[in-house]
C-alpha cells in the first residue's frame, strides 16, 4: 500500500527527499584528519543520554539543555533487551520509542551517534544482551556461536530498517554507527563475529554511513576490531590523563582520520554498599580543554545519567550490582537540573565553538508530599496464587531463571524437609551457587539470608515435613567483561547437612503484573519473627491524593525508607526501582512527576525482603524534594579501583 504524500508526516517527508539527501553528506577527511560534514570540515562535542532511563515525557526538557550547553550531538545506545524482552516480542512505544527519540532530536538539531550494539554494556542487565539468548546454556555470545548470530541478524533486521530513514545522508540526524562495544575487553575476540555484524550494518544502512568501533586506551583491546571499514576510537578519562598520549593508542589502530575520544567520563558509576563517586569540575574542565585544543571530538560519558527503573540494572566482577539511580556526577544530574559541573563545561566548550542564544531550561522543581502510611497486605509466600497464576513448575533439581523463562526479578523454589532440624543445620549450595541473593523460610519462619559471594551457608532448623521456601532475587546481571553469561536463580544444587535437597516446586514470580491488576489481601498478615527479628518478605501498600486545584502539581520527588532495609517499590503500578537503604550509598529514588495523578489516588506497594521498620505496625514511606545518594555504610576501595581500571 502507498500511503498519498498527504497522508506521510512533515518530518518524514524530509528524511526521504532526494533533495535533500543529495545536499547532506558526513564522512572521514584522512587526508586532513577531520570529519567533513556537507564537505566542511567538522568536529563535534557530544553527550550521552539515554532515553531509556529518561522518562519519554521529559526527553526534550533533557535534550534541550544538553543543545544549550553547546553540544552538537548526543550519543545513544540501543539496549536489545528492552526492546525484545521475550523472542520475536517487540516494544517500540512509550518510552520505548526510539524512533520519537531521534526525531525530538532532529527538531531540536542535534546530531545523533548511534550505538546500536548488540552487546552496549552500559550498566545495564547484561549488557544489553536478552537473558533468553541464555536459554542455550551453552550459547558463546558475542561470538560466531550460530544461535547467537542467527539471534542477532533477526534482531537487526528489525532494528536497522527503522534507523535508517534517520541516517545524516538520508536527511535525518545520525552521523555515526558504533558497531559492538568495548569488544577488546570481552575474551573471544573473534574477527569473524565482527566481520560479520560489518556487513550485517552496511546490508541495512548501505555503504556511506560512517561505521566504528570504541575500546579503552591498551593497544591489545583494539586488536580485535581493527578491521577495514570500520574506525577505531578510544575512550579516557580525566583523572591524570596525558591527552597526547591517550590519543596515541588510537593512532596505533588509525593512523589517519580525526581523533575521537568517544567516552570522555565526566564522573563515574555507583554500586551497592560502596562510595558515590564524585568526580571534580576542576579535573574534568582541565581535560576537556585538552582535548579540544588538539582539535579532537568528545563525547561525554554520561552527559545527563537518568535512572534504573524496575529490574534493569546491571552488575559488575567481582559481583557488584549498581543501584537505581545512574546519576554517574554527570553535568546534569539524575532529575536533569543543571550543576556547576554544567556550566562549567559550557565556559570550556564556549572558548571553541559559539553557544546557542537563549535561555536555559531550569532545573524541574520537587516538591515533598510528606509521610505516607502503608499497611502490610501479606507474605510472597502467601500470594504466591496471585503471584504465579500458572502455578510451580516441579523439577527434581532446581532449575535457572532462564531454564522456567523467568528473565527478572524473583523466583520462589520450595521443597520439603527429610528430616527434623531440631538443632541447626547448615544450609548451602555448592560452587556460589546462588544468584544472587536467596531468603529462606521454613513454615514461614525467616532462617537467614544467603549471598553471592558473601553469605554462602546459613544455620536453619524445622520439622521434617515443613516447606523450605528459598525466595531468590536476580540483582542484575553482569554486565563487563568475561562473565556475562550469568545465569540466575539456584544455578548449583542445595545441600542441607550432608543431603542434597531434591524435589522443588519452582515459583517464577510476575509481580508487575500481580500489582498493575491490584495485590488483594489473602488471609490474615502474618507476624512469624526468627532470632535475627527478620520478617519473612512480604508486601506493603498505601495511598495518598495530590489535590488537582492546586497549580503545578503534581511535581518530581524524591521517596525515602526511613528504618526499611532492602526492597522495591511500585507507584501506580510502575516499578520504580530498588531501594537499599541498610547498604547504600542511595538513600532516596527519583520519582519522575508523570508517575503521580492527581485524578485519583497514588497506589504505593512496597516489597520489603528483610524487615520493614519496627514501629509497632507503622510503615512509614516519605516523599521528600532533596535526594540523598551518598550515605554510604561500607566501603571497599580496592573493589572501587579494580572496576574503575577496567577500560585502562
Amino acid at each position: 500500500m502507498i500511503l498519498p504524500l498527504f497522508l506521510i508526516p512533515a518530518w518524514l517527508l524530509l528524511l526521504i527527499s532526494p533533495a535533500a539527501a543529495l545536499q547532506r553528506t558526513f564522512e572521514i577527511d584522512y587526508s586532513n584528519n577531520c570529519f567533513r560534514k556537507d564537505g566542511q570540515p567538522f568536529r563535534y562535542i557530544s553527550g550521552s543520554i539515554h532515553y531509556f532511563r529518561v522518562p519519554g515525557f521529559y526527553w526534550k526538557d533533557r535534550l534541550l539543555k544538553m543543545k544549550m550547553a553547546g553540544l552538537d550531538a548526543i550519543q545513544i545506545y540501543v539496549p536489545w533487551n528492552f526492546h525484545e524482552p521475550k523472542p520475536e516480542k517487540y516494544q517500540f512505544t512509550g518510552d520505548h520509542d526510539i524512533e520519537a527519540f531521534l526525531k525530538m532530536a532532529h527538531d531540536l538539531e542535534l546530531l545523533v551517534i548511534l550505538r546500536a550494539g548488540p552487546y552496549i554494556c552500559s550498566e545495564w542487565d547484561m549488557g544489553g544482551l536478552p537473558a533468553w539468548l541464555l536459554e542455550k546454556q551453552s550459547i558463546v555470545l558475542r561470538s560466531s556461536d550460530a544461535d547467537y548470530l542467527a539471534a542477532v541478524q533477526r534482531w537487526m533486521g528489525v532494528l536497522l530498517p527503522k534507523m535508517k530513514p534517520f541516517l545524516y545522508q538520508n536527511g535525518g540526524p545520525i552521523i555515526t554507527v558504533q558497531v559492538e562495544n568495548e569488544y577488546g575487553s570481552y575474551f573471544a575476540c573473534d574477527f569473524n563475529y565482527i566481520r560479520f555484524l560489518e556487513n550485517l550494518f552496511r546490508q541495512h544502512l548501505g555503504e556511506e554511513v560512517v561505521l566504528f568501533t570504541t575500546d579503552g586506551l591498551n593497544i591489545g583491546f583494539l586488536k580485535c576490531v581493527t578491521l577495514q571499514g570500520l574506525y577505531s576510537t578510544v575512550d579516557f578519562d580525566q583523572v591524570g590523563t596525558n591527552v597526547t598520549a591517550a590519543f596515541l593508542s588510537q593512532r596505533h589502530s588509525e593512523p589517519r582520520g580525526p581523533l575521537i575520544n568517544s567516552e570522555f567520563y565526566p564522573g563515574w558509576m555507583d554500586h551497592w554498599g560502596q562510595k558515590h563517586f564524585v568526580v571534580p569540575t576542576q579535573a574534568v574542565v582541565k581535560t576537556l580543554n585538552e582535548i579540544l585544543v588538539l582539535g579532537a571530538n568528545v563525547n561525554f560519558y554520561m552527559f545527563i545519567g537518568g535512572t534504573t527503573f524496575g529490574f534493569w540494572n546491571g552488575a559488575n566482577m567481582p559481583y557488584a550490582p549498581q543501584p537505581t539511580s545512574y546519576d554517574f556526577n554527570a553535568p546534569l544530574s539524575e532529575a536533569g537540573d543543571l550543576t556547576e559541573k554544567y556550566f562549567a563545561i559550557r565556559d570550556v566548550i564556549g572558548k571553541f565553538k559559539k553557544i546557542p542564544e537563549g535561555p536555559i531550561p531550569p532545573s524541574t522543581p520537587k516538591y515533598a508530599y510528606g509521610q505516607i502510611a502503608l499497611v502490610k497486605l501479606n507474605t510472597v509466600a502467601e500470594l504466591l496464587g496471585t503471584l504465579c497464576k500458572g502455578g510451580p513448575i516441579k523439577s527434581i533439581y532446581p532449575l535457572t531463571f532462564e531454564q522456567v523463562k523467568q528473565y527478572y526479578g524473583f523466583v520462589l523454589y520450595r521443597t520439603t524437609l527429610l528430616i527434623n532440624c531440631t538443632q541447626p543445620t547448615p544450609l548451602f549450595t555448592i560452587l556460589n551457587g546462588i544468584r544472587d541473593r536467596a531468603y529462606v523460610t521454613v513454615d514461614g519462619v525467616p532462617q537467614g539470608i544467603l549471598e553471592r559471594d558473601k553469605n554462602t551457608l546459613i544455620n536453619i532448623t524445622g520439622k521434617a515435613g515443613a516447606n523450605l521456601d528459598l525466595l531468590v532475587e536476580n540483582m542484575g546481571r553482569v554486565n563487563y567483561g568475561n562473565y556475562i553469561n550469568d545465569f540466575k536463580g539456584l544455578v548449583t544444587n542445595v545441600t542441607l547437612g550432608n543431603n542434597t535437597l531434591s524435589n522443588w516446586s519452582i515459583f517464577p514470580l510476575d509481580i508487575d503484573s500481580a500489582i498493575l491488576h491490584g495485590l488483594q489481601n489473602r488471609s490474615p498478615a502474618s507476624q512469624l519473627f526468627s532470632d535475627a527479628q527478620l520478617l519473612a518478605p512480604a508486601f506493603y501498600t498505601g495511598s495518598f491524593s495530590i489535590p488537582s486545584g492546586i497549580p503545578d502539581l503534581p511535581q518530581d520527588s524524591y521517596v525515602k525508607f526511613p528504618g526499611w532495609n532492602k526492597g522495591q517499590i511500585w507507584i501506580n503500578g510502575f516499578n520504580l526501582g530498588r531501594y537499599w537503604p541498610a547498604r547504600g550509598p542511595q538513600m532516596t529514588l527519583f520519582v519522575p512527576r508523570d508517575i503521580f495523578t492527581t485524578c485519583a489516588p497514588n497506589n504505593i506497594t512496597v516489597l520489603e525482603l528483610e524487615s520493614p521498620p519496627q514501629s509497632k505496625g507503622k510503615y512509614i514511606v516519605e516523599f521528600v524534594d532533596t535526594p540523598i545518594l551518598n550515605a554510604t555504610l561500607e566501603y571497599d576501595m580496592k573493589n572501587v579501583q579494580l572496576i574503575f581500571r577496567r577500560r585502562l
